[in-house]
């Protein structure tokens, strides 16, 4: 039963009027009350369908559904045709009332008392009905009044809990509405609202006693889907995917569903990670509604993570083309977009992703990711300006971020059929942004490495030593480290030094350069004895030195 009355005795009961809805409520009823008003709705249309001797009723909380959408049209319908069902319907009159209150406050009053009057004027549950009318127009002295005449009839009834925990939820009063609500079960074990407004109420200030709550629920009714969902909607507002992931699962599988729930349920096994479970709840939907969008774009996410790229490419299409009403975000051209670059479509790829941005103005760093696919596109310009447009977005960059321009530039300058004066001016850029690093990173070896690296491009044949003194310093902060990780940078230090003291010698036919050049070579022969280059390059000195 729902919030039926418990008393200890037949005496107390005959001292008041039954009210018509002491009767056990219908399920669309009782889940209207519970606050679950869409799936209401449905049971509400199918018991009215049904010709119930109830049907006044149904057309009542039928209009209430309506009148919590702010379809007033729709409820006054209702609400009149509960009339037309039954003149004498108390309970129609009374929604008729309501629509009245913000705009006839005066008329909306006097149609209430002239219900509540004779054989009604200790009707608890009419009485009631009259304080939730107020209540749900905001009228919380009118709500209070009436909940006050009810609890000078009796304070050992559910209903009267529950409308006064109603009254303090809407005051934002967690505490002394919980508190309402356990008292409304004390009488009523079986009060389902009780259960799930305490719940709600304590949602995000108590989640441990909200989901204790649930769990009392379900003990008492375990047939009762719809403590499931409410549990999984309570985790899944917290971000605890796995055990809303759990409770889906639950009420999904009592066949008590609709495409919304199905909706959740695969997406919170999506943001759960159960991709191949996720898409199986997607195809599930997709076989209810082909154009859904929300089942479309599960399939594609899904596939992208499963990385089934063909299938990926069938949802996308399906997602993009043939989804009815279907809205684009973000997330949604992003995970196009892998897939097209998986494809290897780069020029699609970068659309999409510019849409992406396009959609998200926030998101620049997908720059970096478009400039890439430039790059593997084989088209270098671009995919600098897009870098370059990334980094500029940053207020401070990062020395990983300019090392990634600089290293965009240097590779640009060692294309193949690239002019003079271009390779040139990319790789002094290069040089510019590595010298940044040096300075932001003075005991890192990298900045000073990658500007004897583009210096060494400027001037390949060594003549000039542009390369010099970076190298030397970057062998100056890796022997600090004394650490073997750096031995293969500090090899290409000393492959350097000494080529450029050989190529000294040779022009200048100085013992001291050839000299100097050796001891690089022997340098590189202490870290790597067997190192090819060193021992070609000893064996050319030594072969100097007899010429001279």
């Amino acid at each position: 039963m729902k919030c039926n009355l418990i008393f200890s005795s037949i005496l107390f009961l005959a001292s008041f009027a039954f009210s018509p809805l002491q009767a056990k409520d219908s399920e669309g009823i009782s889940f209207y009350k519970a606050g679950f008003q869409k799936q209401a709705k449905v049971l509400l249309f199918q018991e009215l369908k049904s010709n119930s001797t109830n049907s006044a009723e149904t057309c009542y909380f039928l209009g209430n559904v309506y009148f919590g959408e702010s379809k007033n049209d729709s409820a006054l319908y209702y609400y009149k045709k509960g009339l037309s069902l039954d003149a004498e319907s108390a309970l129609n009159n009374i929604g008729l009332a309501k629509l009245q209150i913000k705009s006839n406050a005066v008329q909306a009053k006097e149609a209430i008392e002239n219900v509540l009057k004779g054989k009604n004027k200790k009707n608890v549950d009419l009485i009631l009905e009259a304080g939730r009318a107020y209540l749900e127009n905001g009228e919380l002295l009118g709500a209070n009044d009436y909940l006050e005449r009810a609890q000078k009839i009796t304070r050992k009834y559910a209903p009267v809990f529950v409308l006064a925990g109603d009254i303090f939820e809407s005051k934002k009063d967690a505490g002394q509405a919980c508190s309402m609500y356990e008292q409304a079960i004390l009488f009523d074990a079986n009060c389902r609202e009780a259960y799930v407004k305490y719940a709600r109420a304590y949602r995000d200030v108590n989640t441990a006693l909200a989901v204790e709550m649930l769990g009392r629920l379900k003990t008492q009714e375990p047939n009762f889907s719809l403590a499931n969902k409410e549990l999984a909607d309570l985790y899944y507002a917290k971000n605890d995917f796995d055990n809303a992931a759990k409770y889906y699962g639950e009420y999904i599988a009592s066949g008590n569903y609709d495409t919304d729930d199905l909706k959740q349920y695969a997406m919170t096994l999506f943001l759960n990670k159960d991709y191949n479970k996720s898409l199986e709840i997607a195809q599930m939907g997709l076989k209810l509604n082909a154009q859904d969008p929300a089942f479309n774009r599960l399939a594609m996410y899904n596939n992208v993570e499963l990385k089934k790229f063909d299938d990926a490419t069938v949802a996308a299409d399906n997602f993009f083309n043939k989804s009815k009403d279907a809205q684009f975000s973000y997330f949604d051209y992003t995970y196009n977009g892998s897939i097209l670059a998986e494809k290897k479509k780069y020029p699609e790829a970068i659309a999409s992703f510019e849409k992406a941005i396009e959609a998200d103005t926030t998101k620049t760093e997908l720059l970096s990711t478009i400039s890439g696919l430039y790059e593997q596109a084989g088209d270098p310009v671009n995919a600098i300006k897009s870098y370059e447009k990334y980094v500029g977005n940053v207020s401070k960059p990062s020395a990983d971020l300019l090392v990634e321009l600089g290293k965009k530039y240097y590779s640009y300058a060692n294309t193949d059929k690239i002019l003079p004066n271009i390779k040139t001016s990319s790789l002094l850029k290069a040089d510019s942004l590595f010298a940044k690093v040096a300075e932001m990173e003075p005991d890192n070896y990298r900045g000073n490495c990658w500007r004897a690296r583009a210096n060494s491009n400027l001037d390949p044949e060594a003549t000039k030593g542009l390369a010099k003194p970076f190298y030397e310093k970057t062998v100056e902060i890796c022997l600090a480290k004394n650490d073997p990780r750096y031995n293969p940078v500090l090899i290409e230090c000393y492959s350097y030094l000494g080529f450029y003291h050989l190529v000294a010698g040779e022009k200048s036919k100085s013992a001291s350069e050839y000299e100097t050049s050796k001891g690089y070579w022997n340098k590189i022969l202490k870290i790597e004895p067997g190192n090819s280059t060193a021992l070609k390059a000893l064996e050319g000195l030594s072969g100097s030195k007899k010429k001279k």
